[in-house]
């Protein structure tokens, strides 16, 4: 806890095993974080170090708070989950299925709204482009490693994918 009295022995000079927290110079920072839209400060001087931040609150006092924010993009993670079951319908196509050379979101085609670039049953030849892994706001084209009919498409347009996932089924 906070005190603002230091003890006798650290009046004498003497180091004290407890924390002396000045609570009045923290609050002081913190209104000057809002008065001027900094989002961090830092303030030093001959035996302490305070630094008050927007995003993860008081650094040393409370780095719990910092997870509960952090919390809620993980909350989106269970999208993936239709992806097993689409790639679990045929699993004996799916040894010489195209796979995602890296981790990303698939998109079926060019842009939003625009036509796939391929569909089941649709004559693909090598180097045609079947689909788009954007990585790291990078879009790569995903291209055919042969010729042949397009079998099944193994994922669903702007879903995330693992490194050596099924993507597409060339027969």
């Amino acid at each position: 806890m906070a005190t603002k009295k230091p003890s006798a022995g650290a009046q004498a000079g003497k180091k004290t095993s407890g924390m002396n927290v000045d609570t009045a110079l923290v609050r002081e920072l913190a209104e000057l974080l809002n008065e001027t839209g900094l989002t961090e400060i830092e303030v030093e001087d001959d035996d302490r170090k305070i630094r008050v931040s927007r995003s993860g609150g008081m650094v040393a006092a409370a780095p719990g708070f910092a997870a509960p924010t952090a919390a809620p993009a993980p909350a989106a993670a269970p999208a993936p989950a239709p992806a097993p079951a689409t790639a679990e319908e045929a699993p004996a196509d799916n040894a010489d299925a195209l796979k995602s050379p890296m981790v990303g979101t698939v998109y079926l085609a060019p842009e939003p709204g625009a036509a796939n670039f391929v569909k089941v049953g649709d004559s693909v030849s090598e180097g045609d482009t079947l689909l788009i892994v954007e990585a790291m706001k990078v879009m790569n084209p995903i291209t055919a490693d042969k010729s042949g009919t397009v079998k099944s498409i193994l994922v669903e347009n702007a879903q995330p994918v693992e490194f050596d996932q099924p993507l597409v089924v060339i027969g």
